[in-house]
Formats: structure tokens, sequence, C-alpha cells
């Protein structure tokens, strides 16, 4: 057998193969029945093997890649390079690895600062999906729109299953103690909508019975015809204080309800046909009587003029009724002379009024007294050419005057 070595290995004449690893010769081991070249060989390519092992971890290093995992693999490797079954430069392969220790360090670091960023974000997630959860769990029941708020508690569970899958591995206690208060929310969510829905239930029921009994009773005002507006529109007002029962419930009750309200109203419209003929006669009979009307005129013959307008005032009550457009305006004009026949009248009385006459009498007699008095007055000043007393006097002789002249006209 032939022998065979290089720079960090040799084979003996037995096919033993040894490698020398910083001046220490190890047997790794022994290839029979092959050249010695064979047999060297192979434990080197051992060795290219654990070369590329230690290449890659190089570049994944170097790429970043995977921190948690290269530290890992580098312990692998130092431990398969302890006494690897080969033939190469074993320690520089070991030196190599070892250079990498303090990146992979720094890189398994840098991860981890990286992860507290990750499960502080993630568990800022939850809490803001429990935040959520229990605004809508707080929600007054009586104004909650309870199909929304279910959607939007259904899609903040499925945001919560996402972050579990998906998200970052966070630290049990505190993932459990966000949980647990969204859980408690959802809970007292769904339990409000159940007693919110069981008294819609029964609210319901009893919205459904005061319709069923307010429709009989619109059905039964059908045989009164168009005496039975008034009842039937008191009817309406109970049909809209009663609330909306669900589905087609409600709108079969109203059609029936509407269909005695349209037989009723049909009653009283061809009454008010009827009527409307007799009353547009009637109108012309007090057209003209209003016309007879303008003609009086109590300042001329006050006693005539108030036979005339009683007259008159017989004849518009036997006239009957006018149409209901047409109420206010006739109406008016009659009140109008009337009202300017009791003006006369008044006037008349109180011109007349012997207590009147005698409180005008001694108004007028006082206020000649006073005029007397500051005539007087005032010669006196003007003789004693006082101007300020002149003045006075003056204006308020002028005062005198005019209200003496203003008390007589009236008596």
């Amino acid at each position: 057998m032939s022998t065979s070595k290089n720079a960090f290995g040799r084979v003996d004449a037995e096919n033993n193969v040894f490698v020398t690893v910083e001046g220490v010769e190890r047997q790794v081991g022994q290839y029979p029945g092959v050249p010695a070249e064979d047999a060297l060989a192979y434990f080197e390519r051992k060795f290219a093997d654990l070369e590329a092992q230690v290449r890659i971890l190089e570049q994944r290093v170097a790429n970043k890649v995977d921190a948690s995992g290269l530290k890992k693999v580098a312990a692998k490797l130092t431990e398969d390079l302890a006494e690897p079954a080969a033939v190469g430069d074993i320690a520089g392969l070991r030196r190599r690895v070892s250079n990498l220790d303090s990146k992979i360090a720094a890189l398994v670091s840098e991860k981890q600062e990286a992860s507290k960023g990750e499960v502080t974000e993630a568990l800022a997630k939850r809490e803001a999906i429990a935040v959520k959860a229990e605004a809508i769990a707080n929600q007054d029941s009586a104004k909650t729109q309870w199909k929304n708020s279910g959607a939007e508690m259904t899609k903040l569970f499925e945001e919560w299953q996402a972050l579990q899958k998906s998200g970052p591995k966070v630290p049990k206690s505190e993932a459990d103690a966000i949980w647990k208060r969204f859980s408690t929310a959802r809970t007292r969510f769904e339990a409000a909508k159940r007693q919110y829905f069981a008294g819609l239930d029964a609210s319901t029921k009893a919205a459904k019975a005061a319709k069923v009994a307010i429709v009989e009773r619109a059905e039964a005002l059908v045989a009164k015809g168009s005496e039975a507006v008034v009842d039937y529109r008191k009817l309406l007002d109970e049909w809209k204080a009663s609330g909306r029962t669900p589905g087609k419930q409600d709108d079969t009750l109203w059609n029936r309800f509407k269909a005695a309200g349209d037989a009723i109203y049909a009653a009283k419209a061809e009454v008010v046909a009827v009527e409307n003929v007799e009353f547009t006669a009637n109108l012309a009979v007090k057209l003209e009587l209003l016309k007879e009307a303008a003609k009086i005129d109590a300042t001329k013959d006050l006693e005539g003029a108030k036979k005339a307008l009683a007259a008159i005032q017989q004849k518009w009550e036997k006239a009957g009724k006018v149409p209901r457009e047409k109420l206010r305006e006739t109406e008016d004009k009659l009140r109008a002379i009337e009202a300017k026949v009791r003006e006369v009248e008044a006037e008349h009385w109180r011109k007349t009024d012997p207590a009147a006459q005698a409180r005008s009498n001694d108004v007028i007699a006082q206020l000649e007294a006073s005029i007397v008095k500051l005539e007087a007055e005032l010669e006196a000043a003007k003789a004693k050419s006082d101007k300020k007393k002149t003045e006075d006097a003056t204006e308020a002789l002028k005062a005198r005057k005019a209200w003496l002249e203003v008390v007589k006209a009236a008596s």
C-alpha cells in the first residue's frame, strides 16, 4: 500500500487517516481497500462539507437571517469541529466560527430589542381591541344598533385571533389580563343583547295586541259613516303612539286600519258633497244680506240702524251654514258691520249719559277758572316785565285752552 498526505493530514500504509491541528496529529479514521489518495480524499470531502456549513453560516450572519437560529447553528458547528472526522484546516474553521460569536450575539440582542417593540405594539393592539369591546358593551341598550354593534364585536374577535396566529409571542400573564377584559365585554354585550330582544319581544306582542284592538274598533266605526271621523282620528293618534311591530304584520294591520278610514272618509265626502250644494245656496243669501247691511249708517239714524241690523241678523241665522272655506270671510264682514253700529251707540251713550255729562261740565268749569287765573297772572307778569313768569304763564294758558277745546268737543 502506498501513502499519501497534504498540509493538514496523511494516510499510512494501512490506510489509517490522520489530521494535524495546531501541531497535534489525530487519527480520524481508516478507509481500507482503496488507494491512499482516495482514502485521504474521502476525509477531505468531509472537511469540505464542514467548510461549506461554516461559509453558509457566515453568509447568514452577514445577511442577518434568523438571529436566534444562528446561535444554535454556531453552537452545533462548534461541537462538530471539536474532533471532526475530516482532514483540512480545522483550526481555521474553528476560528471562523468563533469570530461569528460576537456578531451573532449582537444580532440576537438587536432582535430581542426589536421583539420588545413588537411585543409592546402587539399588547397595545390587544388593549385597543379590549377598549373598543368595552365601549360597545357599555352602550345604552335603548340606543344601541344591535346589528352593527354585533358585527363590530365579531370583527374585533377576528382581529384578536389574527394577532394570536400571526403576531409576536407576548407574555402570557399580560395577554391573559387583556383577554379577560375583552371576554368579559363580549359576555356583557351578548347578555344585554339577549335581554333587550327578550324585552322587545314582549313590547312587540303588546304593540301588536294594541294595534289589533285599534283596527277592530276602527272597522266597527265604519257603520257610523261620516259621523265617525272624529273618533277615527283619535284612533289614528293611538295607532301612532302604539309603536311599530316587525315584519309584514304591521303592514297588514295598517292596511286594514287604513281601509276602515278610507270607508269613513268616503262617507264623509258624500255628506260634504250634498251639504255643499245646500251651503252654496245659503252663501248666496248671506252675500245679499251683507250688501244690505253695508248700507246701514248708524251715524245718521242710530235706532233705525239697530232695527235694520237686528232684522238682518235674524235672516242671517235662518239662512243656515255656508261652505267651510267661506265661513270666516262672511262672518268677519257681518261682525265688522255690527262693530260699527256698537261704536256709534257707545259714543251716543257717552255723550247723553247724565253722570258723564256732569263730569264733563265740572272739568270745563275748572278749566275756565284756571284760564281766568292764568290770564291775571300773565298781565301781572307783563306789568312787572318778568320775562320768565310771562313765558311760563303764556305756556300754561295755551295748554289749558287747548284742553278746554278737546273737552268741549267730546261733550
